[in-house]
């Protein structure tokens, strides 16, 4: 099989199921991170020939995306925050908007040695990025999942931060003090409601972590409620606490965050103009 044979075989094979600029996006992964085309080499080398496995390889491929199974789980990584991470169905993809939550966090601590706490941090993408991008910062980071604990800490190691960083399984809703106090706590928990299901795609629903994505109807706040109080006894005097929200309770987390004795909450939007991130600072 040529390389213009497996791109025509992957356009049919996907017809209808996705709209065209998702098929172009899934074609580019999939060249590049199956076949090791890069765009350049996609325009240069139509007429290549790929491996034996080729064939098999695309309607493997197909047939699970026919499925709604994400790609990113198909190829096994995913690119975040300009590095590639590896997910597994045990671990959330990230999505932009956390990227948002990244640049917010170092755009604002600019100091050296800082360090951090990443509460709930599936593949680590949160803490393995504000390890590198940060000076000299010694980031600790945690999640229920052991798992997810085992993706994150593959991930250190390829990204070369496993020395500045601690990675243990517990539990958010009730966090144990670490002895460690911090100068940045961040936390991306679950945060959908039940209700809020019917409106997600399947790729979604059936297939990443339900533990990681929703909170109960009547108990939406959660997790905020365990974080803050744990924030406002860990943080440094001055440390700042970053979360990502529901758009729909961004006000109420700020009030919490208040509640809590944590000063000048902020609510940002995300750039979709949705009120997605809260913050705070102790005193």
């Amino acid at each position: 099989m040529k390389l213009n044979e497996a791109i025509a075989r992957l356009r049919q094979g996907l017809q209808g199921l996705y709209d065209e600029r998702e098929v172009q996006a899934m074609t580019r992964v999939i060249c590049e991170d199956v076949f090791n085309y890069d765009p350049v080499d996609v325009a240069l080398r139509q007429d290549s020939e790929l491996p034996d496995f080729a064939p098999a390889r695309i309607d493997d491929i197909i047939a699970r995306l026919t499925r709604h199974e994400p790609l990113q789980y198909i190829v096994g990584h995913t690119q975040f925050h300009g590095h590639r991470f590896t997910v597994t169905p045990d671990t959330l993809i990230p999505r932009p908007e956390t990227e948002q939550l990244v640049d917010l966090i170092i755009d604002e601590n600019t100091a050296s040695d800082l360090r951090v706490l990443d509460m709930g941090t599936g593949s680590g993408c949160i803490a393995i990025s504000l390890a590198r991008a940060l000076k000299f910062a010694q980031v600790d980071a945690f999640d229920i999942s052991r798992e997810a604990i085992t993706v994150a800490q593959a991930n250190a190691q390829a990204l070369k931060v496993s020395r500045q960083m601690r990675l243990w399984v517990a539990d958010m809703l009730a966090p144990q003090p670490t002895g460690a106090t911090y100068d940045i706590i961040v936390s991306n928990p679950p945060y959908v409601c039940e209700s809020e299901r019917a409106a997600m795609d399947p790729n979604v629903l059936d297939y990443e972590p339900a533990q990681a994505l929703f909170v109960p109807d009547d108990d939406p706040l959660r997790y905020y409620k365990a974080i803050a109080p744990y924030a406002a006894q860990a943080l440094d005097r001055g440390g700042h606490l970053y979360l990502e929200v529901n758009h729909r309770f961004a006000d109420q987390v700020r009030q919490l965050l208040a509640d809590n004795g944590l000063t000048t909450p902020r609510v940002i939007n995300d750039s979709y103009g949705k009120p997605r991130f809260v913050t705070a600072t102790n005193g």
